[in-house]
């Protein structure tokens, strides 16, 4: 399943199979010395910073050489890198990094994507104008699919100059190149043939010509031609000078506020060109998000990582508003879970997850189980309880099930000491626990009591209250609303952000406002009937919401 996850991404990458990746995309923080590299301003980022940025520029390469090194492992045969930098280490990293780990003869091509226009600063120095992205592969059976871009302007008014009711088209030779064809040494509709004779049989020009492909001249001892239609050709194949994707503008729809945002043709042409249908991207700099947006719109499956909860909270509420009906399910992994959520989730899917997080192997059946939800990878049966205080007769029934499910088992495991089964729940009462003690004295059946935020760490959501005030009418008989979003939350903990729905239909959060770090915002709105969506995230990236229906007609009305 796609998956965005919170956290050191080397850390994250150590845990993943070696050779399941088809491509990495890295656009790590720039060795720019400078502290706008701290773009969201959250612990995760500053942590990270700090790390960086604790030497010069060999630490630098030290701490970003031991992370490719892993990405290395996690590619497919198959697969390939592109390591987004800038004039800064860009040497550094393709002589020190890149060129050791993959191995110079891995190298594919060093794309040079001009972000930006001339600056006045350009009259003292040489203006900046591109970033590099290298791009590696992991063997020379790299996935490669070619990349065609529009064609020049000029050539296209030279080369496709002629129109008919198809469309603009260009001639093509119909001569044989080399050899002389004997098949081709006819004359065709009085038309002499050239010396090496015509390039196709007569049977396959007569039907180009009823397909009103072959273009014939005005003057009988001209030379037919065939017409290559501007709307059959793909376009002029791109090589690693990219001038046609411009960065993101202040007024572009896709536009999040992230300083160092790249737009999304940039990446969805990385993946068109390395990776096919159903591959898997890895993002470990996740950032503003745009590869992950760009691998669900491609249909590729994808991971992402970042240390930044703004970062993949925000990455989480743009792949919700852009969701649609082909979209694919995706878990958010956090530091910690809301226990809120845990408890009230589909009760098949928080049994199959709660067993993967224990280290076991969920039961796919569901129906006919005994009882029994899953099993170690010793074959030890689990049951999973989404409840809490969880009672004696819950332990006598699942006693009772996992002497059915293997007896040759529940044998050996009293006569070894050895632990029967597990039972997974939020808490477990007096009695519950009592019986485990009775059972395991009694009668040498061990059965393990084990809560859930034993498996994973659990926390408290963040508390959302929401004010509203009357502005009043403007000129334009507009309703101006002044809204105040307040969110409180446990000791040791705070607030991160705000995100803002003003038009919530009960089935998805599309943030209008991403990322409110004040929870402050105004609005007009015109007579009628609404529903707005605030979202309050946390430093550990757990969120509530808060709905508000509001009545806008001559005043304001809650209900």
């Amino acid at each position: 399943m796609n998956k965005l996850i919170l956290g050191d991404n080397i850390e994250i990458m150590r845990r993943m199979e070696s050779e399941t990746v088809d491509l990495i995309y890295l656009d790590p923080p720039f060795f720019s010395n400078r502290n706008y590299e701290v773009l969201w301003g959250d612990e995760g980022e500053i942590r990270s910073f700090v790390d960086r940025w604790s030497g010069g520029i060999e630490h630098y390469i030290a701490w970003l050489k031991e992370r490719v090194a892993e990405m290395h492992r996690l590619l497919k045969p198959t697969g390939s890198i592109f390591l987004h930098c800038d004039w800064h280490a860009n040497s550094y990293i393709r002589a020190n990094i890149l060129d050791k780990i993959f191995g110079n003869n891995n190298f594919r091509g060093e794309i040079i994507w001009q972000r930006t226009n001339t600056h006045n600063d350009a009259k003292k120095k040489l203006a900046v104008l591109n970033d590099t992205i290298w791009y590696y592969s992991k063997s020379d059976n790299c996935t490669y699919n070619p990349i065609y871009g529009e064609y020049d302007k000029k050539y296209l008014e030279t080369a496709y100059n002629k129109v008919d009711e198809k469309g603009r088209y260009r001639l093509d030779n119909l001569a044989n190149p080399s050899k002389v064809n004997k098949n081709g040494l006819y004359n065709y509709k009085g038309y002499s043939p050239p010396k090496n004779g015509w390039r196709c049989t007569l049977e396959k020009m007569e039907s180009w010509d009823k397909e009103g492909l072959i273009w014939f001249p005005e003057n009988i001892d001209g030379r037919l031609a065939f017409k290559r239609y501007l709307d059959e050709n793909k376009g002029s194949l791109i090589g690693n000078i990219w001038t046609d994707i411009n960065n993101v503008q202040s007024q572009s729809k896709e536009r999040i506020g992230y300083p160092t945002q790249k737009p999304e043709k940039l990446l969805e042409r990385i993946i068109e060109m390395s990776t096919n249908k159903n591959d898997l991207v890895l993002d470990p700099f996740v950032g503003g998000g745009t590869t992950i947006i760009s691998a669900e719109k491609y249909e590729r499956n994808w991971i992402g990582i970042d240390q930044s909860v703004q970062a993949v909270k925000v990455t989480e509420f743009r792949l919700t508003s852009n969701k649609n009906l082909f979209s694919q399910p995706f878990v958010v992994q956090l530091y910690k879970y809301d226990y809120d959520e845990l408890f009230n989730r589909n009760p098949m899917q928080f049994e199959s997850w709660i067993i993967e997080q224990f280290g076991g192997i969920p039961n796919i059946k569901q129906k006919s189980d005994l009882g029994i939800d899953g099993k170690t990878r010793e074959n030890i049966p689990i049951q999973v309880k989404q409840s809490e205080n969880i009672g004696r007769n819950v332990i006598d029934n699942f006693n009772s099930a996992i002497k059915r499910f293997d007896k040759n088992l529940y044998d050996n495991n009293i006569q070894n000491n050895k632990i029967a089964g597990y039972v997974i729940a939020f808490s477990f009462g007096k009695g519950a626990i009592q019986e485990v003690a009775r059972l395991k004295n009694d009668e040498n059946v061990i059965i393990q009591l084990v809560r859930v935020d034993e498996i994973v760490p659990i926390s408290v959501k963040p508390i959302l209250t929401v004010e509203i005030t009357d502005k009043g009418q403007t000129d334009k008989h507009l309703r101006e609303i002044y809204f105040v979003a307040t969110g409180e939350t446990t000791e040791g903990k705070h607030i991160e952000f705000y995100a803002w729905d003003f038009n919530y239909n009960d089935k998805q959060f599309c943030a209008e406002i991403l990322r409110d770090t004040q929870g402050k915002q105004t609005k007009t709105f015109k007579a009628g009937e609404y529903k707005i969506a605030v979202k309050v995230i946390d430093n550990e990236g757990l969120e509530n919401t808060e709905i508000i229906k509001l009545k806008v007609n001559g005043k304001i009305e809650k209900f």
